[in-house]
Parts: structure tokens; sequence; C-alpha cells
């Protein structure tokens, strides 16, 4: 049994066609909540319960030239292209922007409608926090039996990795995730971040450490206090959300994995930070996940050992390449792919260094020297034998190591998302000055809000900057998605 499928319709105006895909998408969610909590208090129904995501299509006939500075917004040939849409109403933003693109290039109407993707259950029933699906083999029937369940043979990255399949009809894809690889990442950010993921801004700042916690909080009560700092709420741990400086906010028992904290800003142009943690693991299944989301630049804020001797504790590092021994991504984007230096994100952050230490020019090199990091998968990397680690890490010419800027670069090229990285020297192992507790104390005290403020001010940097400009064709393949 299936809800009424109404007939698909052509659209020419981005926001009824966002309209569309809302009531499409909301009657399918609803129809299998609602037979999901009658089943589960009822028992068995006797029949099976099958709801489809909305698609938006395109189908052009045309080799009309559209502007090539733009990096999205159109297809590069004639013929029909498609994508399943979920949560079109948290996406709001984001499918207007790329459908009005597409109406602007190309001229064409675009058909609205029901797709042959079966919704799971599980994701339907998350826009509604009150109901959860039991464990297979809690409830009194298979739930399978009666529901579409995830899949997860259709629920992969082919597209972003360039190996998908035409659709059954020939279709190509028109967005770079399909709406159950987007639920599923959905899923997955409320589990490890424990707030939901429509707080997310589109500008993320990665770190791997908590100490940044507390100064991005006290930051955030700054900017609620002045009233034309344009943002407007704070979100915690366990989506505790405040408006005002002064409003208390409550520290969870058990912090999440990754804890997640979001300074809010009108249409998404605020700032989260998450605290990946340590390890290339953790850096691949955030950017795994927040990727989904189409943010317009992640940067990684974090501590890092500093390999000359000509470094200090303190001294920030500039990436502007990467020697990738981090292997978690390995399968999907192969060592030999060269992960380019982005100029706009590179701009930002030198400015915003410059600005925060008050030097600028050749007295700059003082405090920062830009280089290639290079990213490692063992913590304890110095305990080994030297000569090998310490001759590539030479050969390469890397001036700092860590164990997560490699992959959250590699993932933002893998991906289309603008990355950077700038790092903050924590200590020297091959110099003999190790992380010991009371040296680290005494440098954190110095250098977090410092290093902090450097990742906020580029972020506000990069808010300013045109779409166009920031989300660069170096990003971009030879056939790319018109969804950026």
């Amino acid at each position: 049994m299936s809800p009424r499928v109404p007939a698909s319709e052509l659209f020419d105006d981005p926001k009824a066609a966002v309209d569309r895909l809302c009531a499409l998408y909301d009657a399918a969610a609803e129809f299998l909540r609602d037979h999901f909590l009658d089943s589960m208090s009822k028992g068995h129904p006797g029949v099976r319960y099958r709801a489809y995501y909305p698609e938006v299509r395109l189908t052009t006939t045309s080799f009309a030239k559209v502007d090539s500075r733009l990096s999205f917004g159109h297809v590069t040939a004639p013929g029909t292209y498609a994508t399943t849409v979920t949560r079109p109403g948290m996406f709001r933003n984001y499918l207007e922007q790329q459908i009005g693109l597409l109406l602007e290039n190309h001229g064409v109407k675009l058909q609205i409608g029901l797709s042959d993707t079966p919704m799971p259950v599980h994701f339907a029933v998350a826009n509604y926090p009150t109901v959860t699906v039991p464990q297979e083999g809690a409830s009194a029937f298979v739930l399978r039996d009666v529901f579409d369940v995830p899949d997860l043979d259709t629920t992969n990255d082919d597209i972003v990795n360039g190996v998908a399949a035409p659709g059954p009809l020939g279709e190509a894809p028109l967005a770079p995730f399909t709406a159950q690889r987007v639920d599923y990442s959905l899923a997955r950010l409320a589990h490890y971040t424990a707030t939901d993921p429509q707080h997310f801004q589109n500008h993320v700042l990665f770190t791997n450490y908590q100490f940044y916690v507390s100064e991005f909080e006290a930051y955030a009560r700054a900017q609620l206090a002045d009233p034309d700092s344009g943002y407007t709420s704070f979100v915690s741990t366990g989506n505790v959300e405040i408006t005002s400086a002064e409003e208390p906010l409550a520290h969870p028992e058990r912090m999440p994995q990754m804890p997640t904290y979001h300074l809010k800003r009108k249409n998404g142009g605020g700032i989260t930070l998450v605290n990946i943690g340590v390890g290339p693991s953790n850096a691949k299944t955030a950017t795994d996940h927040i990727a989904v989301l189409r943010p317009h630049a992640w940067l990684m804020v974090g501590h890092c050992a500093g390999l000359r001797n000509s470094q200090s504790l303190g001294d920030f590092v500039l990436a502007h390449a990467y020697l990738r021994e981090d292997k978690v991504l390995d399968d999907d984007l192969p060592v030999w792919v060269p992960i380019p230096a982005l100029a706009e994100i590179q701009i930002a952050l030198e400015n915003a260094v410059a600005q925060e230490t008050q030097l600028e020019g050749y007295d700059l090199k003082r405090v920062m020297r830009t280089g290639t990091v290079a990213s490692v998968d063992n913590r304890n990397w110095e305990l080994r034998e030297q000569t090998g680690p310490v001759q590539r890490l030479s050969q390469s010419r890397a001036i700092a190591l860590d164990m997560e800027s490699a992959t959250i670069a590699a993932n933002g090229f893998r991906f289309r998302v603008p990355y950077g990285t700038l790092l903050c020297v924590s200590d020297k192992p091959l110099h003999g000055e190790l992380k010991l507790p009371g040296m680290a104390s005494d440098f954190y005290k110095t250098q977090v809000a410092r290093h902090l403020m450097i990742g906020i001010r580029a972020m506000e940097q990069l808010r300013g900057m045109p779409l166009e400009r920031i989300h660069s064709r170096k990003l971009r393949s030879f056939e790319e998605t018109a969804f950026l």
C-alpha cells in the first residue's frame, strides 16, 4: 500500500518547486509514520507499506554555452538529469539556489514528482523526535516484511567518486548525493555530535582539542551581547540553544564522540565548531557526513608537531600541501591524486593571522610558516625506528605533522568542499621538546584563544565572498553534477 501518487509537474519558479518537493516529502514521511505507529500498536498489518522520495528532473536538448566562470548550476551536455531529495524544508535555501541557477542557465522547466526510490521507515520517522524504530527482533513482526529499511547497496559515494552508473532511463546524476545517502549521514551526525543537523552552519571549524570549546562559547556569548553582530543564537551539545549572552548552558553528563557547537546566523551564515578528537578515522567520519550539508568551507585549526628546529612552540603552520600517510581514504581517493591548496582559503587564513598578530609581510614569517603538512595514522610514531619516517618527512619538505589535516583536506577535495589548514605547533619531538603536562598547560593558556580567533576571522572573511568565487573550478572534474 502506498499513498496516492500525484502527477509530476513542471516548474519555472524555484520557490514553487521547493514547495512542491516539501509537500511530496511530507506526505510520504507522514504516511510511513502513521502506518508505522499503527502497526506497532496493533501488530502485523497484513500488507506492505511503501512511500517514495520526491525527485528533481531536468531534460535539456541544447549545447548552449553557459557562463564558464561558474563551476556549478549547469549541465555540460544535452540529456536527462535527476536526483532524489530528502528533508527539502531543511535544505530549502540550497535547493532554491541550485534550482534557480538551472532555470536561469538552461531556460527549461524542471520536473518535480515522485521517484521510484523507496523511503526507509527509519529515515521517515527521524523527522519526529518522539518516534523511534526498534532494533530487529524487538517488534511483534519482522519490520522489513512491512516497511522498507535502509539499503547500503544503494547508499554509497559513487557519484562523488566518479563511478556512478546512469539511471534506469539513462539519466545522469543531478546532485552529488542521493536522498538515501543524505538521510544516512543526517542520522549519523545526530548520533556522533548530539546536535540536530539543522543547526549546522555553512562554515565549519574542526579541532582536535576540547580546550577550544570554552573559547568558542566565550566568543559566542560576546557576539550575542552585541546587537550588531548578526549572530542569533548558540547551540551546545544536546541541542541546548541560547539567544542571549547571560543564559546558562547545561552540560550533559555524557559527552558525544564529537562534541559540536553552532554559532548561528541567518541562512546558515554562522560558524560550527566540531571537536573531532584525535585520528584520521574520526576526521573521515566527520567529513563524510558533514559533506551532505554542502558547507561553503571547512578548516582544520588543531595542534601539530613542528618538524623544523627553527620553529617555536606556538608558531602557526599554514598548509599548502599534504603528505598523506593517514591511509583511511586510499580506497576512495588514491594517494597519487594531488590535493591542491585553494588560493581563496589560503589568503583568508593568512590575512586572519596578520590581523590577530598585528604582523605583516616579512615579519609575519616569524610566527607562521607555509609548507607541507604530513598526516599519519600512528599517534606514537616517534617510538618507531626513525630512519625511514624521518627520511620521508625530510624528502617531502614537511614542516609539521598531525593526524587529521590531510584527511580533512582530501575529503574536502573529494566532496568538492573548500578546505584549508592552520595548525599551531604544540611540540617538537625531533628536537626533544615533547608534549608534557606542564609545558602543555602553559602553551594552551596563551595560544588557544588566539588560534581560534584566527579561524573565526578567516571564516568571516569567507562568508563575505561570492559563492562562485569560493566554490572554484579547481574542485570540479570533467563531468560534474549541476548541484553544488
